[in-house]
């Protein structure tokens, strides 16, 4: 494999350090805040006042390069950069610590499946409200009973006039709380075979009918949500392509960089903040001098992760889909979130259970909050702590709730 740049990728490269220089704000980088450990998201600390003035102009000046939906083409707001292209920002910018938008699922879902499927009239409505932060999206598709088998979905839509009726349930609904839109997948055929009786909607969420309820975990976060609909009415006017073809509208393969470097470059990041901290004690730890060849492990397998990530950015820059390669780094990087965080329990000891706030909290109390949500969140992942923040304020023109 060759790690280099071509020249036009160095340019590139450099261009983004470049602006990253110029016009991220250091308060606003996850660097040293306690912010998003892993991920690559995060940001500054939200308690500031002047965060979230800081965040909106962040965002309008991504936005004005496309860089906030990088792979959506130019003609709704992106910058239509290659798959590469879109991995040396996303590298760049976690090295960094910069925030990204909050709104994932419309940027890298929602969005791109209007641009693909979607009519004149849903462009219009949706596209620069998603860039923009003006509307933020769910996704619903898994059901209680249709989780890794998601074409035996139930949740039903029954045609009625102009409109369909919605009537069931989705789980694991990361963000529905905060949601305005959610893309929904629901059944409009009981008796076509699983897979081709799937319509593809795009839900308001203020509509009659539908109740969001949180799943609240040990961390004490609701991350995830249960989202129930009784007799919800759908105009069929929100139906994104053909009745009964949702499912293949919802399993196509987007043209998006999706190696997870981000994540590979944070998990590197934060065991450079442990050694670090380690040098700051003269080396000393309540796990003793064993301590140093765990913090070696974790650094060979943030390294490890690393390569995961080039393989499947490898792959797709070959024009193919990295389905086996995406599923084990993905893999490979929710089990090392967990033992990087039980590497910083045994660092800090006893104060690792303090949280942000005590006067004796080590690293800001960011151990504790980290541990909780490595060993809570699932494989698929929820919003961060600072997307959930961006997302509840009126700072960047959102209702809450």
């Amino acid at each position: 494999m060759d790690f280099s740049d071509t020249p036009e990728q160095a340019a590139f490269r450099n261009e983004v350090r470049g602006f990253l220089a110029k016009e991220m704000k250091s308060e606003l980088s996850s660097r040293g805040t306690g912010g998003a450990m892993f991920g690559g998201g995060g940001g500054g600390r939200s308690d500031r006042p002047e965060f979230w003035g800081e965040m909106k102009s962040w965002l309008d000046k991504l936005n004005e390069r496309g860089w906030v939906a990088p792979a959506w083409p130019k003609d709704y707001g992106g910058a239509d950069l290659t798959v590469i292209e879109q991995f040396i920002l996303s590298q760049e910018m976690a090295t960094v610590g910069a925030p990204k938008s909050p709104n994932v699922i419309g940027l890298g879902w929602a969005g791109p499946t209007i641009i693909l499927y979607g009519t004149d009239e849903q462009k219009e409505q949706h596209l620069k409200p998603i860039l923009h932060t003006e509307s933020i999206w769910c996704q619903g598709f898994s059901e209680p009973e249709a989780g890794s088998d998601l074409a035996s979905l139930q949740t039903r839509a029954v045609r009625d006039g102009d409109d369909y009726i919605i009537n069931g349930q989705k789980t694991w609904t990361s963000g529905a709380q905060y949601a305005q839109w959610m893309i929904l997948l629901a059944r409009t055929d009981a008796d076509a075979p699983k897979h081709k009786g799937i319509s593809y909607f795009l839900l308001d969420m203020k509509s009659p009918g539908v109740t969001v309820q949180p799943v609240t975990n040990m961390a004490e976060s609701n991350d995830f949500n249960d989202v129930f609909f009784d007799n919800v009415r759908i105009s069929k006017e929100n139906l994104i392509g053909e009745e009964n073809r949702g499912w293949y509208i919802g399993t196509t393969t987007l043209d998006f960089e999706r190696s997870g470097i981000a994540t590979g470059v944070s998990h590197a990041l934060t065991v450079e903040d442990y050694v670090q901290y380690l040098r700051g004690q003269n080396g000393a730890s309540p796990a003793g001098d064993a301590l140093r060849y765990e913090l070696a492990d974790r650094a060979i397998e943030a390294q490890v992760e690393q390569m995961l990530n080039y393989q499947v950015i490898g792959v797709q820059a070959r024009g193919m889909v990295p389905s086996n390669e995406a599923s084990i780094a993905k893999l490979f990087s929710a089990e090392l979130d967990q033992r990087i965080a039980e590497t910083g329990l045994k660092l800090l000891g006893l104060y690792a259970h303090l949280v942000k706030g005590s006067p004796h909290a080590e690293m800001n109390g960011r151990l504790q909050s980290m541990y909780l949500y490595a060993t809570t969140s699932t494989i698929g992942g929820g919003t961060s702590e600072v997307q959930r923040n961006i997302i509840a304020q009126r700072g960047l023109g959102l209702p809450r709730g």
